[in-house]
């Protein structure tokens, strides 16, 4: 499913149109997006967490090479489905 197709069915099973469906899943996309890039987290009950992960600088090795190198430490965004998202997938 691509974000025309998820703004389809918000449009469907909310009565907004089309264009406000999408702009409506712009925001909550841009709002989590800007929360985590803040350092924060985003929990939705009943679906998951979003939140920003520090990763340690460690070492590393150019695969051309094999000479070694330092990874810098970074953030990156992580989810952890919540446990009811998790089992209703399992089946």
């Amino acid at each position: 499913m691509n974000r025309k197709e998820l703004a389809d069915v918000v449009s469907e099973r909310t009565g907004l149109s089309g264009s406000q469906a999408q702009q409506a899943l712009d925001a909550v996309m841009e709002a989590i997006v800007a929360t985590v890039a803040e350092g924060a987290k985003v929990v939705l009950p009943g679906f998951g967490t979003f939140e920003p992960r520090d990763r340690a600088a460690r070492q590393g090795r150019n695969p051309q090479t094999g000479a070694p190198m330092e990874i810098a430490a970074s953030r990156q965004p992580a989810f952890k489905p919540a446990s009811q998202f998790k089992e209703r997938v399992r089946g």
